[in-house]
C-alpha cells in the first residue's frame, strides 16, 4: 500500500491584535521579574567589573542588599522596557518571520529575518533610554566605592538629562541596537533550526506542531547558542556605565570602545560575563519564542 503524501502546512500569519501585543508585553514582564533581572544583574556587573570572576560578581551583587542586590534596575526601568519593548518584538518578528516566509524563506532564515526585524526595533523604539538607565543603577556603585555617595534613581536621570540632553539617556543605543539585531536574529534563527532538527529526528513532518516540551527544548538551544555576541553586549555595558575613568576615551563609540576594552583586558575582556549570558539568552529565548508560539 503506498504512503500518502502530506500537502505542506499552509503558512498562517497570525492576526493584528491588542491581546496578542498584551501577550508580548506580559511575557516580557514575567520574565524580567523571575530570572531576567537577576542574570542581567550579574552579567553587566561582571562586563563593568572585568576582572570579576563569578563568584566574585555574585558576592559583589549580595553586598548591595542581599536578594535585593539582584534586582536592582528592575523598577521602573526593567519594568517599563519589559512592558513595552515585549510587545513591539513579538509584534514586529510574527510580521516579518510571515513575509519573509511568505517570500520563499526557509523556517531557519525566516526566523533570522523576524528576530533582526523585531531586534532592531526593540532597540530604537522602546529600549535606548531603559537600558541605559538600569546600568546606570548596576554601575554606580563603582562610583560609590571610590568615596562618593551616588544620587537617586531619577536625580541621576535628570542630572544625565540637563547635561548631555536626549543623547546622554539614549547613550550606547547604538551597540544596544546591534545587540537586539544578533541576539533576536540568532535566537529565533537558531531556534528554528532546532526545531526543524527535533522534527527530523522525531520522524515529524516539515511544519508540523511540535509539542510544549521540544518547543522549550528547541528556544532553549537557540537562546543559548546565540550569546556568541557578548562582546557587543560587553561594549554596551562600557559605554553606558557610570564609573569614572580618566583612562576611558571621550564620546565613546563602538569603535572607541572596543579599542579601549581591548587594550586593558584583551580578548578576555571581551566575553566577560558570557555564563549568565548564556544564562539569560536560554530564559528570554523560551519566554520570548517558545511560550510565545505555544
Amino acid at each position: 500500500m503506498s504512503s500518502v503524501i502530506q500537502p505542506p502546512a499552509k503558512l498562517e500569519k497570525k492576526p493584528i491584535k491588542f491581546s496578542n501585543l498584551l501577550l508580548g508585553a506580559s511575557l516580557n514582564m514575567f520574565e524580567v521579574t523571575t530570572l531576567g533581572q537577576p542574570l542581567e544583574v550579574v552579567k553587566t556587573t561582571m562586563a563593568a567589573n572585568r576582572s570579576d570572576s563569578f563568584g566574585k560578581a555574585l558576592t559583589r551583587v549580595w553586598g548591595r542588599g542581599g536578594v535585593a542586590g539582584y534586582y536592582q534596575g528592575l523598577i521602573p526601568w526593567a519594568w517599563i522596557e519589559a512592558s513595552t519593548k515585549g510587545a513591539v518584538l513579538l509584534f514586529v518578528a510574527s510580521e516579518a518571520e510571515y513575509y519573509a516566509k511568505a517570500a520563499g524563506a526557509s523556517d531557519f532564515v525566516g526566523g533570522i529575518s523576524g528576530g533582526m526585524a523585531g531586534g532592531v526595533a526593540q532597540a530604537y523604539a522602546t529600549m535606548g533610554f531603559c537600558t541605559c538607565m538600569k546600568t546606570v543603577e548596576i554601575t554606580k556603585h563603582k562610583l560609590a566605592a571610590t568615596g562618593v555617595k551616588p544620587p537617586g534613581t531619577f536625580e541621576t536621570f535628570m542630572d544625565i538629562y540637563r547635561k548631555e540632553g536626549i543623547r546622554g539617556i539614549n547613550r550606547g543605543v547604538n551597540a544596544v541596537a546591534i545587540r537586539q539585531t544578533t541576539n533576536w536574529g540568532s535566537r529565533f534563527g537558531l531556534s528554528r533550526l532546532a526545531e526543524q532538527g527535533i522534527r527530523n529526528v522525531t520522524g515529524k513532518e516539515d511544519g508540523q506542531r511540535l509539542g510544549n516540551f521540544e518547543k522549550i527544548l528547541a528556544s532553549g538551544l537557540g537562546g543559548g547558542l546565540s550569546a556568541w555576541n557578548q562582546p557587543i553586549e560587553v561594549i554596551r555595558v562600557e559605554m553606558q556605565s557610570k564609573a569614572d575613568d580618566p583612562n576611558r576615551p571621550k564620546n565613546l563609540t563602538v569603535g572607541k570602545t572596543l579599542r579601549y576594552i581591548y587594550s586593558t583586558s584583551g580578548i578576555k575582556g571581551l566575553y566577560r560575563g558570557v555564563a549568565p549570558r548564556i544564562g539569560l539568552g536560554v530564559w528570554q529565548t523560551i519566554c520570548m519564542v517558545a511560550f510565545g508560539d505555544l
